[in-house]
């Protein structure tokens, strides 16, 4: 039987490209420990359309 564990993925989005209106957007996914970390992450990724590295934060 599969233990029900406390690690859910969540899309992390880039906060500069919505702002800049250019077209595509820059989506990773990851997970976390809902237990631990019960508020939002923020974590700086790649963003290739822009070519340089944004704060990427959890959406929905």
């Amino acid at each position: 039987m599969a233990k029900k564990g406390n690690r859910i993925q969540v899309i992390l989005e880039c906060t500069e490209h919505k702002t800049s209106g250019a077209p595509g957007m820059s989506r990773y996914i990851t997970t976390k420990n809902r237990k631990n970390t019960t508020e939002r992450i923020e974590l700086k990724k790649y963003n290739p359309i822009l070519k340089k590295y944004t704060l990427h934060k959890e959406i929905k």
